[in-house]
């Protein structure tokens, strides 16, 4: 995933000053998509290959009696429409858009391990949502190398108003317990598929106390347009959160994104 794909540029930051009730700043972004088939096919496919690699699906269709489209939607990919499953899509698909932000506007290296390693579709994988690394140079350890640890929420459906960033905030508190937990299943996964030239970037952050890092955590919450408000984002609090001086807040909205996330998991099946 070094190119970088252009459904990435719909997010687009508003400049709105928006602060929370203890003073803290709030990063706005609108995610302006657009009917641009290529673009919508591109990002089909890098999406798809978060919960299969187009180079393996084919061995794992092989036996089922499975076409791949329906390999993908009863095997891989959350549920349309039995619950939890839509509520599952529309986490995932933020927290790959969040990972796409982290990835390829702010420069981390993200490992996607955290959906193809599912065993099943209509959960949630446990642990921190999004994890980036910076590493300023291979093999050399800094202080200044930085751990980036994201928690997300999403809002894309239904009428009640619910400040889903406040929410992020409170779990984003709890992942100083999770990070060596999902820095092992990131470290396992690339272990797994043999990628054993890219342990070392998991292993420089897994001693804090030997080899200290600078972590920037961060919570995030999405929305749908309609569930949308401002007024109720200013309400969040972080002044409970154990690191807060330390805690970036970003939210993101756009039109019928739930419409999206649907119609991005039938192209990514159908295109398979």
């Amino acid at each position: 995933m070094s190119s970088i794909p252009l459904h990435i540029t719909w997010l687009v930051n508003t400049n709105q000053k928006l602060k929370t009730a203890d003073g803290k700043d709030v990063i706005v972004f609108e995610f302006k998509s657009q009917n641009d088939e290529a673009i919508l096919s591109e990002w089909a496919k890098h999406f798809r290959n978060h919960y299969c690699l187009d180079s393996e699906i084919d061995s794992l269709v092989q036996g089922t009696g499975f076409t791949r489209a329906q390999y993908l939607n009863q095997i891989k990919f959350p549920d349309a429409t039995n619950a939890p499953g839509p509520s599952i899509r529309a986490g995932d698909f933020a927290e790959i858009l969040i990972a796409d932000y982290l990835e390829y506007l702010l420069g981390y290296w993200v490992p996607r391990t955290r959906y193809c390693d599912k065993t099943i579709r209509n959960e949630s994988t446990k642990g921190s949502d999004v994890i980036g690394f910076r590493i300023l140079k291979d093999g050399q350890e800094s202080i200044n190398d930085t751990l980036a640890v994201f928690e997300i929420k999403a809002s894309f459906s239904g009428t009640k108003l619910i400040n889903r960033l406040q929410e992020a905030v409170s779990d984003s508190g709890k992942d100083v317990l999770r990070k060596a937990v999902s820095l092992n299943a990131i470290k396992q996964h690339l272990l797994d598929k043999n990628k054993i030239e890219l342990i070392s970037r998991v292993e420089r952050f897994q001693n804090p106390v030997d080899h200290p890092y600078k972590e920037q955590l961060g919570a995030s919450a999405l929305f749908s347009r309609a569930v949308f408000s401002s007024d109720l984002i200013s309400k969040t609090d972080t002044s409970a959160h154990p690191n807060k001086d330390n805690l970036v807040l970003i939210v993101v909205f756009g039109n019928d994104m739930m419409k999206l996330v649907h119609t991005l998991y039938a192209r990514a099946a159908n295109e398979a």
